[in-house]
């Protein structure tokens, strides 16, 4: 099994977007990036920890590759927005990408620049060390399929996964 970082904008869609995707073991919302050691979701809120909302993939590399899952990524949110997604405004809403497996940075910069056609802006994602990287509170856990009548989650998250899911469909 391997381990992925990404952020990309409010975790509760990034975790959703990788929920029941065939070689995805583990999707968990966390934060990492910032120098605070404990950081918490009201911290991270404030904008104040230098931490991103994340999440943190467990795949297996025989069902799925980075490359794919980088994919997903590019797709599920607008990275070409710095520092926010949509009325998400902060550094915690950051795009990036922060490799912990052999490999995965080289492959993050050749998707980065791949991408790029696909988009009228300059990617801004950036790649970072996954500094006191921090497993969300259990409440964020599965949030939107949890909570999907909440507000956020029918304005934001549920339009959002389902125009992933018919567009990436062979992936679920």
């Amino acid at each position: 099994m391997y381990r992925a970082l990404l952020g990309g904008g409010c975790f509760w869609c990034t975790e959703g977007a990788y929920k029941n995707m065939r070689g995805i073991i583990s999707a968990l919302p966390a934060y990492a990036g910032g120098p605070d050691k404990k950081p918490n979701y009201n911290s991270v809120c404030s904008g104040k920890t230098g931490h991103a909302e994340i999440v943190e993939l467990i795949y297996d590399p025989e069902l799925i590759s980075f490359e794919t899952i980088l994919e997903v990524f590019f797709t599920v949110h607008d990275p070409t927005q710095l520092n926010r997604q949509g009325n998400d405004v902060g550094t915690q809403y950051r795009s990036c990408i922060m490799p912990v497996e052999e490999g995965q940075e080289e492959v993050a910069k050749m998707m980065i620049a791949k991408m790029e056609q696909y988009f009228d802006d300059e990617i801004v994602t950036t790649i970072e060390e996954p500094t006191n990287f921090t497993i969300a509170e259990k409440y964020h856990h599965d949030y939107y399929a949890r909570n999907p009548t909440q507000g956020y989650c029918m304005a934001v998250v549920g339009p959002k996964l389902s125009k992933l899911r018919q567009k990436l469909s062979h992936l679920y």
